[in-house]
């Protein structure tokens, strides 16, 4: 399996390679590595490393625990896409099947962004309980009173509590739940995007400008008409898994 790592760690040469080796010698085989932020001496990487499947991460938490100056901020299960360019290949897909593409999205950015689900939705004006209601176009004279979901990825195995998701720009917030959210309008649709995480630090700055940028290059691939006729599309009911 594979398990995303956040540490903050001293910004000074050396550093990255003392967790790198103690990640090697708990056994843990590093995939990959990101910065997300330099500052006042500090860095706060995200790690993805392969881990045996169904072992305990104690002796990796005890290990890194050990690197002076290390500070652990999270370590939770992830599932990355394969290649080595995700976004890109993302963007591709939306190309070759530009019908299906918001639903393509949905599908995707729960991988990318190391999440458990995401969902599609048209939110509504208040923070209600989702429900499905009959298909109709986004906007604000026929947008009801709660959100709607639209579409769930293969992430959603169960009912979902849709948290109240305004105000509707990308950004990051923790649910009364302790679930960890990030959510971005997805252009002149009337429809959100919104993904969750539990057992999770709080999504990063990074990763909501991520999302966002993935919204926008899925905007400029699909066009306006294309983005807001799969926004029409016939909702599911929460707790429905996987696309239609």
């Amino acid at each position: 399996m594979l398990l995303r790592i956040r540490v903050r760690l001293p910004d000074r040469p050396g550093s990255l390679g003392k967790v790198a080796r103690v990640l090697g010698a708990s056994g843990a085989d590093v995939v990959q590595m990101a910065v997300l932020e330099r500052d006042a001496g500090r860095a706060l990487d995200d790690f993805t490393v392969a881990w045996p499947s169904g072992a305990g991460v104690d002796r990796l938490r005890d290990g890194l625990a050990c690197v002076p100056g290390v500070e652990i901020i999270g370590v939770w299960q992830t599932l990355e896409p394969q290649g080595a360019f995700p976004d890109a290949a993302l963007i591709g897909q939306l190309a070759g099947n530009p019908g299906g593409g918001l639903r393509i999205l949905t599908d995707a950015v729960p991988a990318i962004l190391s999440a458990d689900w995401a969902a599609l939705l048209r939110p509504g004006v208040t923070g209600r309980p989702a429900a499905p209601v009959p298909p109709q176009p986004p906007g604000p004279e026929s947008s009801p009173a709660g959100p709607v979901v639209v579409h769930t990825s293969l992430g959603v195995f169960a009912g979902i509590d849709v948290p109240d998701v305004h105000p509707l720009r990308p950004r990051a917030f923790t649910g009364e739940d302790a679930v960890e959210y990030i959510v971005a309008p997805v252009g002149e649709s009337g429809l959100v995007l919104l993904m969750a995480r539990t057992g999770a630090p709080p999504f990063h700055r990074t990763e909501v400008f991520r999302l966002a940028q993935l919204i926008s290059a899925a905007e400029a691939v699909l066009g306006a008409g294309r983005v807001a006729l799969a926004g029409t599309a016939e909702p599911v009911s929460p707790g429905t898994a996987g696309p239609s």
